[in-house]
Formats: structure tokens, sequence, C-alpha cells
């Protein structure tokens, strides 16, 4: 309603001018025909009507500044009306009007600064109507040379201390804000501080951080470490006695989680179970489990499975195996930063050991091994049965014996390199087939390589299957080792280092055996002194 009635002394002077404008027109209309007056009259009044839409585009455009600063007043007005400024704004007086070259103090809400401090009501002649002035009032402020000027802008309250939430730099460990004092006569002697939100308790305790801070100049850094992964802080910035100028709830940034603690084999329910760990380093989504499953009929056979499942789940059935089988279990925790440490726990039968003791893998043997050709004949079998029996196997080559590496393969994606460990063939067994190893076929990806002398060699036939929730690997590996060929010239050395070596012992016992005949006849002799 205010912002209306500041166009009503516009609207009355443009009638004023608007009733000169009909008498000119009129005037006009007595000198040339009616029909000519009539066309004087109406573009009379059309010029009018564009100078008003004129008037109230130019309004518009000036309503963010000067329609709050300025207003149009008949002549001999005295009177300021309350400015349209920002409503936290508080005016001393507080009234609606004011009188002229009357001061007004103006002060925000605590945190808060407004542009100006003291404002005074003031006016100025806009334009002459008829010879008569046209006032409007204005707001004016003191300048850097104490002059009155008149204020160009809407003022507004604004925050002493600026602080902005994109440069926000949380870790797991730390806080760090950026800050900005807009005021920096009210910014003397703040003050930051970082607190625990609310008081710790176990099994997730935090210790208090000792987070204080003197801010001085007009803009600078505030960090607070060293901190407790995903645990809620308080980080406040206050101004002495008791203003706060910045407050916020921060939560420090997940970390792996600790190693679980226990792992148990339920005999009764044949099931393995854990204990679910408490969320201090972030919230448990998951748990990874790889289970590896040995054969006591057949060590050469190792069936592992790798299972991603819910954070709620503390149990697992195991699958059913031979008598006798063992297993090696590893368990870890998952929160958004990944997985933790890895507990691990070997299951024999009803018997558990805190210490993984893995039975030693025994492989089968290839045969035709042929070093001059670099290959190897594997009697290969199918690992799948039944509706399986269509599965790819994949036929991959290691050049080691240690059986450490052989399980990290086959329960994996193996790291694959030209010569270490490398994907010979992938097959579609359906029935027992002799394949060749190392006839240096290629194809997309593998690439069965010639086999060097001198190397051990240990093949894995491995069948995945694959879930969303599971990875399960059957392996079954072949272990050789390429000898290398002994050349004609190294077979002669050989004959001849055992003719020389037979010489010499043969010179050897003919020497000892005349030394002894001497000794023989040397000692009767003697004997016969004596006597």
């Amino acid at each position: 309603m205010r912002s209306c009635a500041c166009f009503l002394p516009v609207v009355a002077s443009l009638a004023v001018r608007d009733r000169f404008l009909d008498s000119e027109a009129a005037s006009v209309a007595e000198i040339f025909s009616p029909a000519w007056g009539l066309y004087a009259r109406m573009a009379v009044q059309s010029l009018a009507l564009r100078f008003l839409l004129a008037l109230t585009s130019l309004l518009s455009a000036h309503g963010q500044e000067e329609l709050f600063n300025i207003q149009i007043v008949p002549q001999g007005t005295e009177m300021c009306q309350r400015p349209l400024w920002d409503s936290r704004l508080h005016l001393a007086p507080d009234q609606v009007n004011y009188k002229k070259n009357e001061e007004v103090m103006l002060s925000c809400p605590e945190g808060f600064q407004p542009s100006f401090t003291h404002v005074k009501c003031s006016s100025e002649v806009q334009s002459f109507i008829g010879g008569k002035p046209v006032y409007r009032e204005v707001w004016t402020v003191r300048n850097s040379r104490g002059a009155w000027v008149r204020i160009q802008s809407r003022v507004e309250c604004s925050e002493v201390l600026q602080v902005d939430p994109e440069t926000f730099e949380i870790s797991s460990t730390s806080i760090k804000l950026k800050w900005t004092c807009r005021f920096p006569d009210a910014c003397q002697g703040m003050r930051a501080m970082c607190r625990l939100a609310a008081p710790s308790s176990p099994p997730c305790e935090a210790e208090e951080v000792n987070g204080e801070q003197m801010l001085h100049g007009q803009e600078g850094t505030f960090t607070c470490s060293p901190l407790q992964p995903f645990t809620e802080y308080s980080v406040t910035i206050d101004l002495p006695p008791n203003t706060t100028l910045f407050s916020w709830l921060f939560t420090t940034e997940e970390t792996v989680p600790d190693k679980p603690e226990q792992l148990w084999l339920d005999p009764d329910r044949g099931s393995l179970r854990w204990s679910s760990l408490p969320s201090c380093n972030g919230e448990i989504i998951g748990y990874q489990l790889s289970i590896t499953a040995r054969n006591a009929g057949d060590s050469s056979v190792l069936e592992t499975e790798r299972l991603r499942l819910n954070g709620s789940v503390t149990e697992l059935r195991l699958p059913e195996h031979s008598p006798g089988s063992s297993y090696a279990v590893t368990i870890r925790a998952v929160t958004a930063a990944g997985a933790g440490a890895a507990l691990m726990r070997e299951f024999h039968g009803n018997n558990s050991s805190d210490t993984p003791r893995p039975q030693g893998i025994r492989c089968r043997s290839a045969r035709d091994i042929a070093p001059s050709q670099g290959t190897a004949v594997l009697p290969l079998r199918p690992i799948a049965r039944g509706s399986e029996a269509a599965r790819e196997h994949q036929l991959i080559v290691a050049t080691t014996h240690d059986g450490s590496l052989v399980e990290s393969i086959c329960s994996g994606q193996p790291r694959l390199s030209n010569t270490s460990v490398y994907l010979a063939a992938v097959l579609n067994l359906t029935a027992p087939t002799d394949f060749v190893l190392g006839d240096g076929s290629r194809g997309q990806g593998r690439h069965n390589a010639a086999l060097r002398p001198g190397r051990d060699y240990t093949a894995l036939l491995r069948l995945g299957r694959l879930s969303p929730q599971a990875e399960k690997f059957t392996c079954v590996c072949y272990s050789f080792s390429v000898v290398a060929e002994q050349t004609v010239g190294q077979w002669h050395g050989i004959v001849i280092g055992l003719v020389v070596l037979l010489a010499v012992l043969l010179v050897a016992a003919v020497i000892l055996w005349l030394v002894l005949s001497r000794k023989r006849k040397y000692l009767p002799n003697k004997t016969k002194e004596d006597n």
C-alpha cells in the first residue's frame, strides 16, 4: 500500500499537466475546424499516455534502489515516510513518518550489521510544473568528508561474518572452513571453537578436542583436528561477550571399519556366525566373506566362494561338502569408505583354530613334457556337471609352485601379464580332453605361450559362477616343471669328468695300498730289534 502511495503525487502532477494540455488542445480547436481540433486533442492525450507509460517503466526499473529512498511529495511537505528497506532493520525512533532533517539510528539483529548506522530525512527539487517546484523526499547519509549525500541503494542487514558452506573441507580426522569479516571494526576479538556435539558413549567413545583459536584480520581459515571418524562436532565463532556469529554442526567422514572380533562355526546349525561391529568408523553397510573349501579326498580341487552380505546379517549356512573337508574363511566389514581389515579362521570339520593352517595343495601332474618344443599335455576333465556342462572353463597358467598364489588366482580376478600369470585358453569342456599347453596359439585376450625350460609351472582349470551377491570359483590345479635338455657336448663332458674322477680315485687307492704294505713290513722288524 505504501508503494502505491508514492505514485499519487506523480499522478496528480500528470493530471495538472493533462489539464494544461487539454486547454492547449481546445485553443487549437478554436483556430482550426472541429475535426482538426478533435485530432489535436487525441494526439495530445496520446502523448500524455506515452509519457505516463515511460514514467511507470522508469520507476519500475529503479524499484530496487530509488523507489526505497525517494518519495515525490507536494510543495511544502516537511515529512519523510518510513523507508521500505530490509524488514530486519530497527529504526530509532521507530515511527511511520519522520520530520525533515531528523536523524534516525539504524541497527540489526545480533550477528548482522546495517549498511549505515545513521541516516537523515531530507528533500530535493525534482522538477517544476507551471513554474512551481515539485519536491521529493530522500534519505541521506554522511560521506567520508562529513557531507550529507543521498543514499543510492537499498539499506540492508548484512552478516558481520561470512562462512561459505561450499568451502568446507571435511575429512575423517579434520574440519576446515574459510571465513571473511565484512565489517573489520566489528570483528575484534573473534574466537572460534570446536567441540563434540554430544557426549560420546561406549562402544564408540571419542575424546574431547581442544579446538579453540583467536581469529584476526579480515579473512582466514580455521582448522579443527585431530578428530574421530563419523562423529558429530559443533563449530562456533563468537564475539565477546556472548554474540554468536556462526554456528554449524559437522559430521566427520567415514573411514574403513575395524577388523571383526569374533567368527565361529556353529556345528549344530552347520553355519558360520560372527559378531556385528558397531558403527564407530562409519555405518556398517555389509560384510565381505571369502570361503575356500578343500576336499580331503582330492587336494588338487579348490572351491572358493566370495559373498557380499547385508550389514544386518550375522550368520551364513555353509555349503555341503564331503566329510573331512576344511574351510579357510576371511571376513571383512564394509562402510561407505570401503572394506576394513580381514579376520581369518580355519575350520576342520567341527573344530576350528584361530590361525589358518591350510593343507598343502597337491596338484595333478602333466605328461609328455617336451622341453625342446615347449609343450606339455594336460589331461583335463570337465568341472561342471549337468546343465553347467556348457559353461566356459578358463585355463590360467602361472610360473610358480606357490600354493598361496594359486589360491588367490583361483578366488578372484588374477592380474594377468605376459610372463608370470596369463590366460592360455578358454574351453567349453563337455568330455575329458588332452590339452596341449604351449602350442603358441593366440586369441582374444589369451595366449598359449610356449613353455620355457628350467621353469616351474602351475596350470589352473577354473570355472566361475557369478551372481549379484556371490562369486563362486572351482579350480583344479596341475603342477609340473620343464627340465632343460642336455646336449651331446654336455654328455661328453660329463663322461670325461667321470673317467678322470675314477682315475684319480684309482691312483689314490694304489698309493694308499703301498703305504699300508710298507708299514706292515716295518712293524715285524721293529719288534725283533726290541727283543
